[in-house]
């Protein structure tokens, strides 16, 4: 069953279909709050404040598959907020081995150094290409930013991570 078909019963009231939606999404949104927040109790904490978000906010959904963009932006914005609080963006995670700078690091601290290096914009860019697999589109949607700048973002992103890793060697 499609994400737009479980929204469409949860709208009349299937809590069944609201259980399905939040174990096949659960994962992928932790994880992002994780590599966006950098504390495990905390980023638990906003991925239940997102879904219950989503579910407050599900009549203004509409978009025909477009469901995980409009689940990431509650994340997203959950994170933002978060983030102003504590004025830090550290990488849970090393990222998948999608880029050399990136797939180079040889721990944690290393990816989080070289994350530190970007720009909030660019850090969001880089954790949802490459840590959520989401497209440049969806990266759009979340973020608020045209397809364009969405890919100029993590291809500068990348060049500054390459360029920071390489001065380092």
């Amino acid at each position: 069953m499609s994400d737009d078909e479980l929204v469409e019963r949860i709208r009349q009231g299937d809590e069944d279909a609201a259980g399905e939606l939040v174990r096949r999404w659960y994962g992928p949104i932790l994880r992002y709050c994780r590599r966006m927040c950098g504390s495990a109790d905390r980023a638990e904490d906003l991925t239940q404040e997102t879904f219950l978000k989503l579910f407050r906010s599900l009549d203004r959904y509409h978009g025909r598959g477009k469901f995980r963009a409009f689940l990431y932006t509650i994340a997203d914005r959950l994170c933002i907020d978060e983030s102003r609080r504590l004025r830090q963006y550290p990488l849970e995670e090393q990222l998948p081995d999608e880029s050399n700078a990136i797939g180079q690091a040889e721990d944690r601290a290393e990816a989080d150094r070289l994350m530190a290096a970007l720009s909030p914009e660019q850090r969001r860019a880089v954790a949802l290409r490459y840590g959520e697999q989401l497209s440049y589109r969806e990266i759009a949607a979340v973020t608020g930013c045209t397809l364009r700048t969405a890919q100029s973002r993590v291809r500068c992103a990348l060049k500054i991570m390459r360029e920071v890793y390489g001065n380092e060697k």
